[in-house]
């Protein structure tokens, strides 16, 4: 109801994607070239965090691709939603790690545990995972949010008189599970769902922000009593 596909029925798609897979034929040398790569990056992510980084291995087979003719120097320029993801991670997880190395981060745990010291628990607890959620804008991937805030707000609800603090943390952790779609950054899928276009950015936005929320008020009033109660 909130954002109606614009396409209901489509019956024609399957008959359309057989005919033009039987266009194609076999596997060219290209596309077994590619599927080797990919097999090859898979097994270095997976196997290989020891002796070579995520980032290199990446690296690494698109340099594969490129010197193979797999993929020519042309469609790496003209790859827009890989530029624009490029873009975005280049500046906003430098920002977001700037955050907590300049002392945003700990002026806004000081922040938080100066208002929720005189809160009752249980008040304290859902102000305390609102605002964790509410921060992820400030970062670019769950990763770096978990990174420089997770500790810090555990610290806070420590520090809180009679906080449940197993709670607190299974009940921050778990949020950690819902924020991902409130921004086009928000983790590292969303860069790419992004720039690929068929959701307009305003949209992206609006549609984050709309399904955040119903996410949010959904977990602080089942999710943290559930903690509360079982823990």
């Amino acid at each position: 109801m909130i954002y109606p596909p614009e396409v209901k029925l489509s019956p024609e798609v399957p008959i359309w994607a057989r005919q033009e897979l039987r266009k194609l034929g076999p596997l060219s040398r290209r596309e077994v070239v590619l599927a080797a790569l990919v097999l090859c990056a898979l097994a270095m992510w997976v196997f290989g965090g020891d002796v070579v980084d995520a980032t290199t291995a990446a690296l690494v087979v698109v340099a594969g691709l490129v010197v193979t003719g797999t993929v020519v120097w042309d469609d790496l320029l003209a790859n827009k939603p890989a530029w624009n993801t490029l873009i975005w991670f280049g500046t906003l997880v430098t920002m977001a790690s700037g955050l907590a190395q300049v002392g945003v981060v700990k002026w806004l745990a000081g922040l938080l545990s100066g208002q929720l010291a005189h809160l009752p628990m249980v008040p304290a607890l859902l102000a305390l995972v609102a605002a964790f959620f509410v921060l992820h804008y400030l970062f670019a991937s769950l990763t770096a949010h978990t990174t420089a805030l997770l500790p810090t707000m555990l610290a806070v609800a420590a520090a809180i008189p009679g906080m449940n603090v197993t709670a607190a943390a299974l009940a921050l952790s778990m949020t950690l599970g819902i924020m991902g779609i409130i921004t086009p950054y928000a983790t590292g899928p969303g860069p790419i769902y992004a720039g690929s276009g068929y959701v307009p950015a305003k949209d992206f936005w609006r549609l984050g922000t709309i399904f955040g929320a119903i996410s949010l008020i959904v977990f602080l009033a089942v999710g943290v009593p559930w903690l509360l109660w079982v823990e």
